[in-house]
């Protein structure tokens, strides 16, 4: 492949002609800046595709002063997950339908690391940067966000200065309810697989088990709680682990679905079966629940909605627009077979 410069490149000016619109309308379309209808934008992809034509983005940048990049640090912990292939995905695709490219960085393992990715991103002069954090504080986040020129918005965890800068759910809020449900089903001894203990996600759906069991004054058994790592062999491990213990349980919420599937599955190899004996929620609702036999319950986490309502927030910023409200998004659990009614029903 050669990338020699062609004598005969097409001009800005040449695809507006053949777009029959003006060059002030293609700058327009590949900046995404400004209204543009859909048929026009088409004309203009069909003309740039027809002509060949590559925008100088060197100097359309130092033009603008923007670089038509948004990026998005993630901790490589959640690489191998349903989830973040989901949020991956959508993040990709709804910053290529603003003309944006996403660049990911990579988190690592501590917030020093996490620190060094964000300030990676400011340093390519991205134009706006999105934090989904593992590892650092809220007031180091609100730190950052009040040093920064860039826009930055913080998906997944909940600030206390800089609120309208998050776009959260509230995980305790859904485990809560998901446990309450469950407990109005008839179930009172409810075990529980947490995911991993440094991760604030972890940590809200534990508290949020906790907190529906005081609501029901139904006592809390340490016994019935055993720790996961997210993935499906740590959701076996743990109900291996609270076999072992000699502990009984009518129902098990596990903090994700990967470790729900893994503890049905360890289950069904102790000759227990799930939900005749044992119910099951999981989290995240990834697209393989329904498929399971028992299709398995599990807390819908808006992934989509929450990266459309960062992304939007961060061109409204770019676009000069200020935000005074945070967004916060619930949970909601699809009750499929591996939930039935419990002994105290």
């Amino acid at each position: 492949m050669s990338f020699r410069r062609n004598k005969n490149m097409t001009t800005m000016l040449e695809v507006a002609k053949r777009a029959g619109v003006s060059k002030a309308t293609v700058s327009r379309v590949l900046s995404g800046n400004g209204y543009v209808s859909q048929e026009t934008k088409d004309r203009v992809f069909q003309a740039i595709e027809e002509s060949g034509y590559r925008p100088n983005l060197l100097a359309r940048n130092l033009a603008t002063k923007r670089t038509q990049t948004l990026g998005l640090v993630v901790t490589n912990t959640l690489y191998h997950g349903v989830y973040f292939s989901e949020l991956l995905f959508h993040a990709a695709r709804m910053t290529e339908e603003k003309g944006r490219q996403l660049i990911l960085a990579d988190g690592k393992h501590s917030a020093d690391e996490e620190r060094e990715a964000i300030q990676y991103l400011l340093d390519m002069r991205c134009d706006a940067v999105i934090i989904y954090p593992r590892f650092l504080s809220v007031d180091e986040m609100d730190e950052i966000i009040e040093k920064c020129e860039q826009p930055i918005v913080v998906l997944n965890r909940r600030l206390r200065k800089n609120s309208s800068h998050c776009v959260w759910s509230d995980h305790k809020a859904s485990c809560q309810a998901a446990v309450g449900q469950l407990i109005e089903k008839g179930h009172r001894e409810i075990a529980f697989i947490t995911g991993s203990l440094d991760s604030p996600t972890g940590i809200e759906r534990l508290s949020g088990y906790k907190e529906a069991l005081a609501r029901h004054d139904i006592p809390l058994r340490p016994t019935l709680i055993a720790q996961g790592r997210w993935n499906p062999e740590s959701g076996a491990a743990a109900v291996a682990e609270l076999l072992s213990r000699g502990e009984t349980f009518s129902a098990l919420v596990a903090s994700n679905d990967d470790m729900a599937i893994g503890a049905m599955k360890q289950l069904h190899d102790s000759g227990i079966a799930t939900p005749e004996e044992v119910s099951v929620i999981g989290f995240d609702d990834v697209a393989i629940a329904p498929y399971m036999v028992p299709s398995l319950s599990s807390v819908r986490v808006p992934v989509t909605e929450m990266i459309k309502e960062t992304i939007s927030r961060l061109i409204f910023m770019l676009d000069g627009g200020e935000f005074t409200c945070q967004q916060t998004f619930s949970g909601e659990l699809v009750l499929r077979d591996s939930v039935i009614d419990g002994p105290h029903r």
